[in-house]
């Protein structure tokens, strides 16, 4: 039976985003697209999605480009599969998938990041465990070469479950797996290079008199990992550098759980894209809350959050279900995706259907 309305649910519903129709999700009854429990595929065993940011991405990549982040896509899913497929637990594969897309310079996460205006590498980070609902979350740290990590440790060895800048770096230095490294790690030429345009395109504006919202290749970038494992139990992380030229210690959806990470007993969800827009709407939580509250697929479910409530050209999310479901969801031009699972699925792609 699903679980009686919470206040939030009632909220929700009131809003119109909850549905009371019949259909119903990944329990044994009906699915949201009608379809019986007979006709829907058999559960797996462990079920991977990673993804690699979302928004303006241009199709005019050269090949070379485009093989380059197909192939750190699957290296990063490649290792996440091995670990699951050796009954290693979501929570550690999501954090080392997330690593490894931290470590590579074409994610804006870790090593990629991007500039802020001050032009300083500034990166957040979230970690949520669906089975027992501890999470941890990071925002603005300069000095950590893996912030999923760290979100992790205040996951796990604090009574806290969000630190931002110093204080985060603070509780860092206490712990000496954490590694650090100087700002100067972060540096890229490319992203040095789009800090410079950004700042280039701000004085052309404010000499004009005119002022123009930031393009939309300059408001996203994010790394994430989905994972269900062999125990049934569910786990997301997210990290990313931000949003190109940000202020004022701006922090995007990715270390808000329940805007951009969250995972609980049905579903985990990574998000990227818009993040001021993922925060207003509370996007991975609205999907959880429809899967759960209103009986939802999850495919369903992340369509309607993210084809109807919000603006096209936002973004995405990946979503993985307790079923080993995969969901890939997206309104935006492309977005670095790939998913794998113990039925042998193992695919990546920016743009069109893997």
């Amino acid at each position: 039976m699903p679980r009686p309305f919470s206040s939030f649910a009632f909220a929700m519903l009131a809003a119109g985003l909850l549905s009371v129709t019949p259909a119903r999700g990944q329990d044994g009854r009906e699915d949201a697209d009608g379809r019986p429990p007979s006709a829907r595929p058999a559960a797996k065993e462990w079920a991977l999605a990673i993804h690699g940011g979302a928004g303006t991405i241009p199709r005019t990549y050269s090949p070379e480009r485009r093989a380059a982040y197909l192939a750190g896509l699957e290296a990063a899913l490649k290792e996440g599969r091995e670990m699951l497929a050796a009954g290693r637990s979501s929570l550690d594969v999501v954090e080392a998938v997330v690593r490894r897309m931290e470590d590579n310079p074409l994610f804006n996460a870790g090593k990629g990041a991007v500039f802020s205006h001050a032009g300083k590498n500034e990166l957040d980070a979230a970690i949520m465990d669906g089975k027992t609902l501890a999470c941890g979350s990071v925002a603005g740290v300069t000095n950590i070469r893996n912030p999923i990590s760290l979100a992790r440790a205040v996951m796990e060895k604090s009574p806290h479950v969000f630190l931002v800048g110093p204080g985060a770096e603070e509780f860092a230095a206490t712990l000496p797996a954490i590694e650090k490294v100087p700002p100067e790690y972060f540096f890229t030429e490319e992203r040095f290079k789009q800090l410079q345009d950004a700042l280039a395109r701000e004085a052309a504006e404010r000499k004009s008199g005119l002022e123009a919202a930031p393009p939309r290749e300059e408001r996203y970038g994010t790394v994430g990992a989905v994972a269900l494992d062999k125990n049934g139990n569910l786990a997301a992380a997210t990290s990313t550098g931000g949003m190109t030229n940000k202020r004022w210690g701006r922090i995007g959806d990715v270390p808000v759980i329940g805007a951009g990470t969250y995972a609980d007993k049905n579903v985990a969800i990574s998000c990227t894209g818009y993040g001021e827009q993922f925060i207003r709407h509370g996007v991975a939580h609205a999907v959880a809350a429809l899967v759960e509250y209103a009986g939802m697929g999850l495919g369903p479910a992340a369509a309607e959050v993210i084809q109807k409530r919000l603006d096209k050209g936002d973004g995405g999310l990946i979503a993985v279900g307790r079923d080993g479901s995969i969901v890939l969801e997206f309104n935006s031009e492309g977005m670095y995706r790939g998913a794998a699972d113990s039925s042998g699925r193992f695919d990546a792609a920016i743009w069109e259907a893997p």
